[in-house]
Parts: structure tokens; sequence; C-alpha cells
């Protein structure tokens, strides 16, 4: 049956994930506590991550909901913890990693979170996808793809590429714990799924191996007009009859909805 096998926040944009038993919605069907946080160049005022800073994929963070509270811990082993629950911790927690990027950054908090596309919900995939995609090299595990790939919403129990469907014209919806999803868009990927999630290591010929399989592989029920290229992976959702509030858990079951979204 198919059902929500992981539900996953990042709470500090560009770093690592929370697996959530269960997670509340915002507006279009994004995670409460979903890149609630980001750091921010001081010079330029541009969100700093992983993809144009490849050092931060060595920094580890635990991030406490209910206290406020992050841990993090550098390359080199030190660590320290912060309340982000106001402004004295995010400037504590800013000046920590201004001292040891190389880029002048603060760090900077937002309710309704610091994602790519504001009117666009949760990234959606399935533990089967992630196994194809990891079995097509060498060095890749399923955890490691699932943390390159980054989803907030993981579905067990469907083929691979099954989130493809969602997105084109006629596609349907599908549900979630009561909640009513649209596809939006394929997640056309950057340069970070190419990265270690731990040392940013590039593995080589990624690009080129990912767009071969994915050509390859490409199921007979996705449209192939939703997608510019084969550099994508897991779809953007949104949840357009809700205002915020509802909630997912892990085990929910998932249901595809016959009208077109």
């Amino acid at each position: 049956m198919a059902a929500i096998a992981g539900l996953y926040v990042y709470p500090i944009k560009g770093l690592d994930s929370e697996h959530r038993s269960t997670a509340t919605l915002r507006t279009h069907g994004q995670l409460h506590h979903d890149r609630t946080f980001t750091l921010v160049d001081s010079d330029t005022g541009s969100i700093v991550t992983a993809k144009r800073r490849p050092a931060l994929h060595a920094f580890r963070t635990d991030y406490e909901p209910e206290t406020g509270t992050l841990t993090v811990t550098d390359p080199d082993g030190q660590r320290a913890s912060f309340s982000l629950g106001d402004d004295e911790g995010l400037s504590a927690a800013g000046d920590w990693f201004d001292s040891r990027l190389a880029v002048s950054v603060s760090m900077r908090s937002d309710p309704t979170g610091f994602v790519d596309r504001s009117d666009m919900g949760p990234a959606v995939v399935s533990t089967a996808t992630l196994e194809a995609i990891a079995d097509w090299f060498d060095s890749m595990t399923v955890a490691g793809a699932r943390r390159r790939l980054r989803a907030n919403i993981e579905i067990e129990g469907v083929p691979a590429f099954w989130e493809d469907r969602f997105v084109g014209d006629g596609a349907p919806a599908f549900e979630v714990g009561g909640v009513r999803f649209e596809g939006v868009t394929p997640c056309n990927r950057c340069v970070v799924p190419s990265r270690d999630p731990d040392t940013g290591e590039q593995l080589p010929e990624f690009r080129k191996t990912f767009c071969a399989n994915r050509e390859r592989t490409f199921p007979e029920w996705a449209d192939g007009d939703a997608f510019d290229h084969e550099y994508a992976a897991m779809i953007l959702a949104r949840a357009p009859d809700i205002s915020g509030g509802e909630t997912l858990a892990v085990g929910d079951g998932v249901a595809v909805l016959d009208e077109a979204a």
C-alpha cells in the first residue's frame, strides 16, 4: 500500500535534514520548520547555501524545534549550540558560521520559510526513485541519495518515478492524510546532488550518467512535455485547498485521485 515513508524538514536552508514522524503544514502544503532559517551574505544580502559554498557540506546540524536550539559541528569537530528563538541567538549563530566560512554571513529567520518557490508546497519523491538513482552510481547508497535530493515527503509502496505522473497537462492529483496535493513541476536539479553530502566531493560524470539513465528509464505514465530536460528528479507539489495547520504522519496512506490537477 502506498504510504508516507518519511517526512523531512531542513531547518537551516542548505544544511542537514531532520526526520519527523508528524509534520504540520503551512499554506500551500509546505512543512512547518522547513527552511525557517538561512545564512545570508552580509555584503550582498544573498542567501548562502552549499550550491555555491561547498564547504557547508562538511557542517553537521541538529535542531530541536521545541526549544529552538541549534547544535552545529564544524569540519574540525568543534561543536556549539545556539538558541535561535531570539535576535541574540541568531546573531551568535551567524558569527559562529562567519568565523568558519570564506564569506561574511549572518543568520536570519522567517516563520514562513526561505523556500525557493514560496507559492508551492513540498518536494515529493518515492523510496523506489531513491533506490533507482542510487543504483546508477557504484558509490551511492539509498541514504546518500535521500540526502542529495532533499525531498520533504517520501512515499513507499509505489514504483520508481511514481511521482512523475502528477505533473503535466491532465495530470491526476493525490491525497495524503486527507490533504489533496497537485503536482506543480518537476524538480530540475542543481550541482548539489552530484556532491557527497558529507564532504562535498563531486562524483565524476554525475550529470551525464544521471541524464542517460533518466532517459532510459523514463516511465510511460509521465508526460515528457512537462520536463525541460532529463536532469530532473522528484516533483514540487502544492495543496491548494488548505489554510495551514493540517497534519501529516509517517504511515498515512496515499491515494491517486481521478480528477485532473
